[in-house]
Parts: structure tokens; C-alpha cells; sequence
């Protein structure tokens, strides 16, 4: 399949794959969950695991048919209903076991320095990423930025909480320099216990942020934060395909 050319209109292919729901499956010259496998594997992760509702089978399909990956190893993990993003997490449970694991939105395209930062750290974490940078580096606009998480840092590097949508005055009082969630975690046993544990919130799902204060709150989970100045490509809407197929066209993806 050649590499779509960003100046043409989003395709057949890529419009019937979002109709399926499953974004990270689109295909930008290839599926582009594979340029996040890709760079998961650069950055030194050898298990994946890949949270899918019971009706997305053909992601288990291309993973264990179509491409065998060989840097890293696959399993998959099923989410029977859509609660939330900290039930989802609940969901690898089984697969992820005791060890410290990394989470991250299948959506979106890290740089391999944020994986990196995770893999190194001790404990539970983040990755925040810078606002300015963001505006320069990702497919994102400053309008749609300030709809993303504001993170709260500590003198020493301690996430203090993640304001999802903060309004104007929140984020005027977060300084001249505003670091941002783009869901990009590592977490322990203990936040995942939290994840368990969490109550639905006002949206009536079991969310990741209220998972994380539940953790700093009642089991004293201390989250070391990594600012990161740098982009993150976003593939939330049809609106983003061309442009980051643009962006990922120079990328070599070796899974």
C-alpha cells in the first residue's frame, strides 16, 4: 500500500477504518498503531498490551496474521463494556501482573525521548508536555490545546493533580510556562488497585485522573513528573488524518 500523499483527501480506506471506531488502526501508508509499536520498541519496551472491546477482533487479527511484530510482544487484553479510560487500565490487569507498566492513548503518536523517560523512572509517573511546543511541534491548534489536561508540577518534580478543560483563570494562574496530559503514564500496583477502586465521575465513567488523586490521596502514591518541550501527534478526528500522515511520512517503522 503506497503512502497517501497529504495533500489528497482523506480515503476510502481511512474513512471506512474511522467508521470502525478504531483510530489507531487508520491507515497512514500503514496501520498507524504500528509507528507507536514502532517507537515503543526504540525506546526498549518488549511486552505490549492492547486494550480492545469484545466487537475489534480484526486489531488481534493484523497482529497475529497480517504483521507479526518481532521487537515486541503482543498480547490483548479485552474491555467487555466502554466505562473508562481507568477500567480499561483495570482490563490488563491479568496480562500486566506485578510489574510497573506503561499506559498511553493508542491515538496518539509519542515521541520515543517520552517513552524513554518512563522506562527510566522509578515508580509511578508522567510525561507532561510543554503548551508552546506543543502549538509548534504537534497537528494540534491552541484553540484545541487548552481543551487538553493541565498539570499541576511540585518544586521537586511531584505531580501535584491533572485539571481536565481548565477554564481561562486556571490556566493563567499555571505560569508562563503550562505543561499538559496527553496520557502518557507509567503506573504501579498501587495505581492500579486505584483504578479498581475508582468512582464513576460526573460523565459517569471510571477515569484515569480520578484514578491518579485516589492513589496521592489514599494510598500515598507520589507521581514523578517528566517535562517534556515537545510535540505529540493527535488522531482524534478525521480532521487530523491528512495531517499527520504528513508528519509521519518521514518516519521509519520497523516492528
Amino acid at each position: 500500500m503506497r503512502r497517501p500523499d497529504p495533500a489528497e483527501g482523506v480515503g476510502d480506506d481511512q474513512s471506512r477504518v474511522a467508521d470502525t471506531g478504531v483510530k489507531a488502526m487508520i491507515p497512514i501508508g500503514r496501520p498507524f498503531l504500528d509507528f507507536v509499536l514502532s517507537a515503543l520498541a526504540d525506546a526498549g519496551v518488549r511486552d505490549v498490551c492492547l486494550v480492545v472491546g469484545p466487537e475489534h477482533d480484526s486489531v488481534r487479527r493484523y497482529y497475529t496474521e497480517t504483521v507479526v511484530p518481532t521487537r515486541v510482544r503482543m498480547s490483548f487484553a479485552i474491555q467487555e463494556r466502554p466505562l473508562g479510560t481507568a477500567d480499561a487500565v483495570t482490563a490488563a490487569a491479568p496480562i500486566v501482573g506485578r510489574d510497573d507498566f506503561l499506559v498511553l492513548n493508542s491515538d496518539n503518536y509519542y515521541p520515543v525521548a517520552a517513552f524513554r523517560a518512563l522506562v527510566g523512572m522509578q515508580g509511578a509517573g508522567l510525561v507532561a508536555f510543554e503548551r508552546d511546543a506543543m502549538v509548534r511541534e504537534s497537528n494540534v491548534e491552541a484553540d484545541r490545546i487548552r481543551q487538553f489536561a493541565l498539570v499541576r508540577i511540585a518544586p521537586d518534580d511531584s505531580l501535584v493533580d491533572v485539571i481536565e478543560k481548565p477554564d481561562e483563570a486556571t490556566l493563567a494562574s499555571a505560569g508562563d510556562e503550562v505543561f499538559l496530559s496527553m496520557n502518557c503514564w507509567r503506573f504501579t500496583r498501587d495505581v492500579l488497585d486505584a483504578c479498581r477502586r475508582v468512582a464513576p465521575s460526573a460523565r459517569g465513567e471510571l477515569e484515569i485522573p480520578d484514578a491518579v488523586r485516589l492513589a496521592q490521596r489514599d494510598l500515598g502514591v507520589r507521581f514523578t513528573v517528566a517535562r517534556m518541550r515537545a510535540g505529540v501527534l493527535d488522531l482524534s478526528s478525521r480532521g487530523d488524518i491528512i495531517n499527520v500522515a504528513g508528519r509521519l511520512s518521514h518516519v521509519q517503522v520497523t516492528l
